[in-house]
């Protein structure tokens, strides 16, 4: 759970996760044994920050009750288990393919990723290249950015956070989708010189001439 959901409010977003269909103020007050007035507040600091949401009206004896529901937000600030679940999956499916087989794969899957940037880059020079890839990686989260070096003017792609640097540490052939894409949308050669997966501070893609 996030750290900076309060254990009260925790409680509420357990029994409404328990309770999907929603549950009123007064229903609420019941399951926690607290006023309604501390509910009400709870309420208003969970739906502000997007973790619950108002539901349907219901009626009751003629008078309507507003439930409270989670929101994707809610269901995502319980604990996953996506890197476990993604290395049972690897380790499975390097193991049936072997190594290179299973490298080969992750390389399909970054041309399949590149194929839908590469018409409209066509003709583009590299720093446009550059540019769109920049904001690819940004979207899947590497936090990457352009160097150039200032004695070699030569150009590189440096990533600072690794999407998935315990699967890479595990699986040293993730990276090969990595260097497809990079490769793939900026329509040359790099070499990657530098890997945090392997101890490095950055990856590092060195942009080379074909």
């Amino acid at each position: 759970m996030t750290e900076k959901i309060k254990p009260r409010r925790h409680q509420i977003l357990q029994l409404l996760l328990e309770n999907k269909a929603g549950l009123s103020i007064d229903e609420m007050v019941a399951e926690l044994n607290i006023s309604r007035n501390a509910v009400q507040q709870h309420f208003v600091a969970l739906e502000r920050d997007g973790y619950i949401q108002a539901g349907v009206l219901n009626k009751t004896g003629g008078r309507p009750v507003r439930i409270f529901v989670l929101t994707e937000e809610g269901i995502n600030s319980f604990p996953k288990q996506y890197a476990w679940f993604s290395e049972l999956i690897l380790t499975d499916l390097k193991n049936e393919l072997g190594s290179e087989a299973f490298q080969r794969y992750l390389h399909k899957l970054g041309n399949n990723l590149s194929k839908g940037l590469l018409p409209q880059l066509e003709g583009k020079q590299t720093d446009e290249r550059i540019e769109a890839l920049l904001k690819v990686m940004d979207g899947l989260g590497f936090n990457a950015r352009n160097t150039t070096d200032s004695g070699t003017h030569e150009q590189a792609i440096e990533a600072y956070n690794c999407v998935y640097h315990d699967l890479a540490q595990k699986h040293e052939e993730i990276c090969e989708f990595d260097r497809t894409l990079i490769s793939s949308i900026l329509d040359t050669n790099i070499d990657h010189v530098e890997c945090m997966a392997k101890g490095g501070i950055v990856c590092r893609f060195k942009i080379t001439n074909k």
